[in-house]
């Protein structure tokens, strides 16, 4: 069985809020909202700040993708689906980054049980994505940064790639400093140096 969880809700259908509140405490999770349209999903989940959401597709004012939508990107949580419907519009736009399982009514237990857990999983794979693309986007842009200033340092001492690199490393170590603000430096007073550019 996947950890206990806080989850929130959302179906238009009485019978199928009353089926998730009963069946969902059984495989040991907190139902902590339950939501008969869209808007009042936003609303419940700012408030309950639940871990994950299970939320029909087709609902009065505003549907679940989109509701799911706007909770997660002010406090991204994974989202499971539901729907009555094999739409293939719908299930395009049910591939959405925050959607993490899509199931098809009726539901049963043991279909539900599944999907959360694959829902979990896929949601800690997609975060650690994440985290590693920002890190690499950071990492490549700061070397960037540390390779242009390396280039001027060479061309001012005439000193070979790696000793450059082993001096600025020791310079920035010394200054207790990361080695791209060092490079930034380098490239600020290169700049000031420049002669100046005419009109």
């Amino acid at each position: 069985m996947s950890r206990s969880l806080r989850i929130a809700v959302a179906d238009d259908e009485p019978v199928m809020c009353e089926y998730l509140e009963k069946t969902l405490p059984l495989l040991g999770h907190k139902v902590v909202a339950v939501a008969t349209s869209g808007r009042e999903l936003i609303d419940l989940c700012a408030k309950s700040e639940p871990e994950l959401i299970i939320t029909d597709i087709k609902m009065p004012d505003m549907d679940g993708i989109e509701a799911a939508g706007i909770v997660v990107q002010n406090r991204p949580v994974p989202v499971i689906l539901v729907s009555a419907y094999h739409d293939p519009k719908l299930i395009e736009r049910a591939g959405a980054e925050y959607v993490q399982a899509f199931l098809v009514k009726p539901i049963k237990q043991a279909d539900l049980e599944t999907s959360i857990g694959v829902a979990l999983q896929r949601y800690e794979q997609f975060r650690a994505l994440y985290r590693e693309a920002q890190d690499l986007r950071q990492a490549l842009a700061d070397r960037k940064v540390i390779e242009r200033a390396k280039g001027i340092v060479m061309n001012r001492t005439g000193q070979p790639e790696q000793a450059v690199f082993q001096r600025m490393q020791k310079l920035a170590s010394s200054r207790n400093m990361k080695m791209v603000d060092l490079a930034q430096m380098v490239l600020t007073v290169e700049e000031m140096l420049a002669p100046p550019q005419k009109a």
